[in-house]
């Protein structure tokens, strides 16, 4: 089983960026952490800051991954064009949110990606991950 996890803008900052809210861990220690606890799946990893790589990464793996885990950070309030990519593609797509966005600034509160998705996980930090992860594998 194929599980990627795609990062939008910004999370590449994880662990120095705003910790009150993001925490103080950076991803890369926290894929590894996920990747030990589970063996059997073969977690892949992708950030981009730039918005059309995001949809050209949904559009090469949507048709041979098992799930897509996607935090698009602010692109998720911004881009049709990402929710239009995971329309396209016949992998199941899973919104992720290490805050719970709805506590969140007002233009935090609408998502275009949401309503293109299998389900939305917010607000358990980086947890949220490991949630949607087993969405698909339990």
């Amino acid at each position: 089983m194929t599980i990627w996890i795609i990062n939008g803008p910004n999370l590449n900052l994880l662990g120095v960026r705003e910790p009150g809210i993001y925490g103080d861990k950076g991803f890369d220690a926290y894929l590894s952490e996920l990747r030990k606890a589970y063996p059997d799946v073969n977690i892949e990893y992708y950030q981009s800051n730039v918005e059309g790589e995001l949809i050209n990464k949904l559009h090469e793996i949507g048709f041979t991954a098992d799930g897509v885990v996607l935090n698009a950070g602010a692109y998720t309030h911004t881009s049709v064009a990402i929710a239009d990519a995971i329309s396209a593609i016949n992998t199941p797509v899973v919104e992720v949110h290490i805050s719970n966005t709805a506590k969140r600034e007002e233009f935090r509160h609408r998502s275009y990606l949401t309503a293109v998705c299998q389900g939305v996980v917010m607000g358990f930090g980086l947890k949220s991950y490991e949630l949607a992860l087993n969405s698909f594998i339990l």
